[in-house]
């Protein structure tokens, strides 16, 4: 089944979930001011290990998505507000015997700051799935995010095989595109030398705000890996990991968002604490 054919569908039979969270800076610290949830989506209370910026963890009850379920992430930073949003584990998305799985996220940053951090996507053999993340800033605002995408199980010697997973991302900031990415995967993009190249795992790394010395502090730190390459987009600065480990691909990313995130909004990075559970 080609990423196209798997993707094509015009109505939904499974599990429909939205959550709809905003944040404001009341007294130097930012609140979840907001909070609108339908089906199974739901968030834990939120943290401050660093201050003002509120640290929150996405849950999904059922621990995985199946064909034909879609969710819908929608998240609004108001002025000077400052959040980092990350998931407890891997999301899931299970073989499908032909509808499509959706999940969309909407973020929305006025003159303030969202790290989208979230742990990897692992999509199973016969999996359809669209995955789509718009962003629009305004103003200033500053947006630090990622993505990883790992195809099949590579540690039980999975492959992905038959399936399709259509990926896109769109930045924006006062409506002017900064960064528009769209992959689609399929059985005939896994092999070949201007494909996947049998790599099971794909990463991308997205900062704004970034200039020439961000960048090559970030070269810096993945100095010594062939899987992670980097560039500058105006001042998008974006990481891209293409190998077989997502653990490996989590320590690059970590490292330079460690590395980069002084430069870009002022503050060391804090990791949230359930990355360490």
């Amino acid at each position: 089944m080609s990423a196209t054919g798997a993707l094509q569908q015009g109505s939904w039979s499974g599990w429909e979930a939205s959550l709809e969270l905003g944040f404001e800076q009341r007294s130097g610290r930012t609140v979840l001011k907001h909070r609108r949830q339908r089906g199974p989506l739901a968030v834990q209370r939120t943290f401050h290990p660093e201050g003002d910026t509120c640290h929150l963890y996405l849950l999904h009850p059922p621990g995985g998505v199946a064909g034909g379920d879609r969710l819908t992430i929608e998240i609004g930073m108001s002025p000077r507000a400052s959040a980092l949003v990350t998931t407890p584990g891997a999301t899931k998305f299970y073989n499908s015997t032909g509808p499509t799985a959706q999940q969309i996220q909407r973020f929305s940053v006025d003159q303030g700051c969202l790290e989208w951090l979230p742990q990897e996507n692992i999509f199973f053999p016969h999996a359809a799935v669209e995955l789509k993340t718009e962003v629009d800033l305004h103003g200033d605002a500053r947006y630090i995010g990622w993505e990883f995408n790992c195809l099949g199980r590579p540690v039980i010697g999975e492959r992905f095989g038959e399936g399709g997973v259509l990926l896109s991302t769109r930045l924006r900031r006062d409506g002017r595109p900064l960064l528009i990415d769209r992959l689609a995967v399929d059985s005939s993009s896994l092999s070949g030398s201007a494909t996947l190249r049998d790599q099971p795992v794909i990463a991308t790394f997205v900062a704004t705000g970034a200039d020439k010395a961000v960048l090559d502090r970030a070269r810096d730190v993945s100095a010594r890996s062939t899987s992670t390459g980097l560039t500058l987009l105006g001042d998008v600065l974006v990481c891209r990991y293409l190998g077989d480990s997502t653990e490996q691909a989590r320590k690059q990313f970590v490292a330079i968002w460690q590395a980069i995130r002084p430069m870009l909004i002022g503050k060391e990075a804090v990791l949230p604490r359930i990355w360490a559970t």
